[in-house]
């Protein structure tokens, strides 16, 4: 499966960095997200409580982050597992593009792989189920922007796949977890 969006936010690019690096604030931001805990240097350890159509299950994975070039972009690999209701694995490419002085676009693309339950279920009701997830993704994270920086909050992408951190939000809620 491979996923590719933007995202604007409503915040200057080293904003947008710090931002998607706090570990705190994606906690708060991603759907079902139990706990994110660093498990060395650009490394986390995840749970998320997540459902894709009738599969629901705890997913626990890892998370890590390589080819950092702040404030500009990184990689994250991540895998994990959701018991019997399935695993996944995969990388996503992500980029900050500063628009003006007070908002930056996120770009990404995602490739992974599942397997077990969720693989089973079919990738029309998979590719639903994340997009919904990014789309609260989104919504909570730009809120929080704005309550933290003082700035109008953007709205989630209305059409076409959600964001990054959304998309892979919906790998890691159906598939065990991100950061």
């Amino acid at each position: 499966m491979e996923l590719t969006s933007q995202q604007t936010l409503p915040v200057p690019q080293q904003q947008a960095w710090e931002a998607l690096n706090d570990i705190g604030l994606l906690k708060a931001s991603i759907p079902g997200c139990e706990s994110i805990t660093a498990a060395g240097d650009n490394q986390y350890e995840v749970a998320i409580m997540a459902a894709v159509g009738p599969v629901k299950a705890r997913f626990k994975g890892r998370l890590r982050l390589a080819d950092l070039v702040p404030p500009t972009s990184y990689t994250m690999h991540f895998e994990g597992q959701g018991g019997a209701a399935g695993h996944g694995k995969g990388s996503a490419q992500v980029r900050l593009e500063p628009v003006s002085a007070r908002e930056t676009l996120l770009h990404y693309t995602a490739q992974a792989s599942v397997g077990g339950k969720i693989a089973q279920i079919g990738s029309r009701l998979v590719d639903m189920a994340a997009q919904k997830m990014a789309n609260e993704f989104f919504e909570t994270f730009n809120a929080r922007l704005s309550e933290r920086y003082g700035v109008a909050a953007a709205p989630a992408a209305a059409a076409g796949p959600a964001g990054l951190f959304a998309r892979l939000v919906g790998f890691f809620k159906r598939l065990f977890g991100a950061r």
